[in-house]
């Protein structure tokens, strides 16, 4: 049986995912594992037997948290065969995470570096690492001399920096890997009908994520593209690629830019390390 990592307690994306990856144990994490929301799909996903399932804290924004993740993971497994990166956050207010970093490039990117370098170790020739990153990667820059939006901070300079970031990390760490066997490939799901960007103390963003509803794909349409990564036979040998409706896609040209990546890379290590 193979063993699946995946992120984010709280997206209908997620509950997807979890639903079409067949055939594998699946370890769901996420900062809110006691919510009743969590906890009822958690509930319902374990009905169907012939896997195992478990459910554990991990805060991206808290690099403790992080590491004490991957040392049960590693206490309670012995390899890794599937890694989904699927947690992201949105916030129209600058916040930082517990090491002070703005909160989307601090979640989005960071936490998802630190996770997946830390467990590179229990991967092994045909693991596959999926990013789910957004078409919002296209107004992205990185902001090296500013990495934290501390000023001029607005919601979507600081979303498509982060997921430029994605899909540079994607890119690079597949460069790094290539000789490993081990694939990384990121998606855009689309615009998908989840809770991501419903404030669950307030409700903001609930009223237009139900206006705009009739254009979105569903969660089942947006998850296929990060399923069809994991799991599907006929992308095992393609790493560093960007995927939109299970099909490569154009990202934008500074998305290709190596020395980017490479200094990007670089930048993350450092953060992490600290």
């Amino acid at each position: 049986m193979k063993i699946a990592i995946i992120s984010d307690t709280h997206s209908l994306l997620r509950d997807e995912v979890m639903e079409k990856i067949r055939d594998c144990d699946i370890i769901l994490h996420g900062c809110d594992i006691a919510s009743k929301e969590t906890v009822e799909a958690f509930e319902k996903l374990a009905q169907k037997k012939g896997r195992r399932l478990d459910l554990m804290l991990c805060d991206l924004g808290d690099f403790a948290s992080v590491r004490d993740f991957v040392r049960h993971v590693k206490e309670r497994y012995g390899r890794v065969d599937i890694l989904v990166n699927n947690a992201g956050f949105i916030s129209l207010n600058r916040q930082e995470t517990k090491e002070g970093l703005e909160r989307q490039f601090g979640i989005n990117h960071i936490g998802h570096f630190l996770l997946t370098t830390e467990l590179l170790d229990m991967m092994e020739k045909g693991a596959r690492i999926v990013n789910v990153a957004s078409g919002a990667h296209k107004a992205g820059r990185i902001h090296f001399d500013d990495i934290n939006l501390k000023h001029g901070y607005n919601v979507v300079k600081a979303y498509s920096q982060s997921k430029l970031a994605n899909v540079l990390f994607t890119k690079e760490l597949a460069r790094r890997l290539s000789d490993k066997g081990i694939t990384v490939n990121c998606c855009h799901p689309g615009a998908v009908a989840t809770n991501m960007g419903v404030d669950r103390d307030t409700g903001f963003g609930r009223t237009i994520t139900g206006i705009l509803k009739p254009f979105f794909l569903t969660p089942e349409e947006g998850a296929r593209t990060a399923v069809f990564l994991a799991v599907d036979g006929s992308v095992k040998d393609i790493s560093g690629e960007y995927f939109y409706k299970c099909k490569p896609a154009n990202s934008s040209k500074r998305s290709k830019d190596t020395e980017l990546a490479r200094k990007l890379f670089e930048l993350s290590e450092n953060i992490v390390s600290k």
